[in-house]
C-alpha cells in the first residue's frame, strides 16, 4: 500500500513508533478507525495495538482504569474501534471493516459484535483518507461488517456548496455530517433467525421476555416486571443492584435459551453471557409518553446506554412489528405491517430522544418478513494524526516498522 499525505504510514520519531488513526464519532459513540493495511496482521499484536491506543491494561483487569494514557472514555461507547479497508466488490468498491468493543478495565477485547453507531463514521474516513472520492451530490457505498457477516448500505449527501448536508440526532448537540445506514437482511445476525426461542414471548423467571435478532441478538423485557416504568434515568438504573442483578439473569438465561455463540461456534457458557460485554443486548421498554411509538431503557448488556444503540435501535423496531410481542404489546400509534413489502416508521424513546428507524417488512401468515432497517446518524472527525506508543512490545515495535518501508 504506497502512503499518501491523507493515508500516512506509521512512524519512528525519537526512537518511538508512532502509529496513524483517526478519532472520530459515529452516533453517539466515540473511538478510533484504523486503516488495515498500516496494522499488524497477528491478532495478538493488534490486540496490543487497541490496549496502546486506547489506554487499556496491557494484560488481565484493572478496577477502576480511567483511560489517562490513551484515547478511549472509560464508558462503553467510548470504547470502539474498527479497523477497515476498501475492496473490490463485483464493479464497485466497498469498506470492509472489522470492529473492537473494549471495556476500560479489561485487556480482552471482544471481537463478537458490530457496532451501528460507529459504522456511521466509516464512509466520512473512507472520503477523509482518500480512500473513496465523491461525485454528484451524493456518496453512497457499501460497508461489510466481518464480525457478523452484515452489509449495511450508506449514503452521505451534498449542498450546492460542496459541503456535506447535516443532521441533528438524539444525544448529540448540534448538527453534523449526516449519514444515512441501510441494513439489507438483518435478520439472524447471530442466530440465524428472527425469533431465535421461535415464541414471540417467553416467560423467564417470571418476566415477559421477547428475543429477537435484527442487527444484534437483544432480550426485549417489560418494564413493569421489575418495578420499572423505562422512564428512568439510566444512572438510577445503574445504581439499583438488585435490578441490575435481576436484569443480568434474565439476560444470561435468555442468552443460554438464544444458544448465543463465543468466537469459534461454542456455545456460550452461563458465565461468559453473565459477563459479556455485548451480547445480548437487553432492554426494558414501556408505553410512550410522548410522540414516540414506545419507551426504551437499553443495556449493553453491564451499562446502561445513555441512549440508544441504532443495531439495538433497529432491532426493537422490528420486534414491535411483530405480533404478540411484548414491544409490541406496549407499543402505541403503530401504522399495521400490510400484507405486501412496505417501510414502516418506529420511534423510540429513549433518555437522549426519539430515535427514528424504518423497518421495511410484509406480514405473512407465517409471520413477520424483515427485508431492510435504515436509521440516520451524524458523524465527525475529532482528530486525525499519529499516536506514540511508548510502551510498545519489541514484537508490535518490529511488525509496525516493517510496514513503514
Amino acid at each position: 500500500m504506497a502512503a499518501t499525505p491523507l493515508d500516512p504510514p506509521p512512524l519512528l520519531r525519537n526512537g518511538c513508533v508512532e502509529f496513524p488513526v483517526h478519532h472520530v464519532r459515529g452516533g453517539t459513540s466515540t473511538g478510533l478507525v484504523i486503516a488495515e493495511h498500516w496494522a499488524p496482521r497477528e491478532q495478538p499484536l493488534r490486540e496490543e495495538l487497541l490496549r496502546h491506543l486506547m489506554g487499556l491494561p496491557l494484560e488481565g483487569t484493572r478496577r477502576g482504569n480511567k483511560q489517562i494514557t490513551g484515547l478511549g472514555r472509560i464508558v462503553p461507547t467510548g470504547n470502539k474501534v474498527f479497523f477497515a479497508r476498501l475492496a473490490a466488490d463485483g464493479n464497485r468498491r466497498r469498506i470492509v471493516s472489522t470492529f473492537a468493543q473494549l471495556a476500560a478495565d479489561k485487556s480482552a477485547i471482544d471481537w463478537s459484535v458490530n457496532c451501528g453507531n460507529m459504522t456511521a463514521a466509516l464512509p466520512l474516513w473512507a472520503l477523509d483518507s482518500g480512500q473513496a472520492e465523491a461525485n454528484g451530490e451524493a456518496f453512497e457505498i457499501d460497508i461489510f461488517n466481518t464480525n457478523t457477516g452484515v452489509t449495511a448500505g450508506s449514503r452521505m449527501r451534498f449542498a450546492a456548496d460542496g459541503s456535506f448536508v447535516p443532521a441533528e440526532i438524539p444525544g448529540v448537540d448540534g448538527a453534523f455530517p449526516a449519514v444515512d445506514l441501510f441494513l439489507a437482511n438483518p435478520v439472524g445476525a447471530k442466530t440465524g433467525r428472527l425469533l431465535p426461542t421461535e415464541r414471540p414471548v417467553d416467560d423467564i423467571g417470571g418476566c415477559s421476555v421477547s428475543c429477537v435478532d435484527v442487527a444484534v441478538p437483544m432480550v426485549i423485557a417489560r418494564a413493569t416486571d421489575f418495578g420499572k416504568t423505562a422512564q428512568e434515568p439510566p444512572e438510577a438504573l445503574e445504581a439499583d443492584r438488585e435490578f441490575m442483578a435481576a436484569l443480568r439473569a434474565i439476560w444470561v438465561e435468555a442468552g443460554l435459551r438464544m444458544g448465543l455463540k463465543a468466537a469459534g461456534g461454542r456455545a456460550m457458557t452461563a458465565e461468559e453471557l453473565a459477563d459479556s460485554e455485548t451480547i445480548p443486548k437487553v432492554c426494558i421498554v414501556g408505553p410512550p409518553c410522548g410522540s414516540g411509538h414506545v419507551a426504551v431503557r437499553y443495556f449493553t448488556p453491564q451499562t446502561a446506554h445513555r441512549s440508544l444503540a441504532v443495531s439495538g435501535g433497529c432491532c426493537l423496531a422490528a420486534a414491535a412489528l411483530i405480533p404478540g410481542s411484548v414491544a409490541h404489546q406496549l407499543a402505541h400509534g403503530l401504522r399495521p405491517v400490510p400484507a405486501d413489502l412496505a417501510e414502516v416508521d418506529v420511534g423510540i424513546e429513549n433518555p437522549a430522544g426519539i430515535l427514528q428507524a424504518t423497518i421495511q417488512a410484509r406480514l405473512l401468515p407465517s409471520g413477520l418478513e424483515v427485508r431492510k432497517a435504515a436509521y440516520r446518524r451524524s458523524t465527525q472527525i475529532l482528530l486525525r494524526g499519529h499516536v506514540p506508543l511508548y510502551r510498545a512490545s519489541a514484537g508490535l515495535r518490529d511488525a509496525l516498522l516493517s510496514l513503514c518501508n
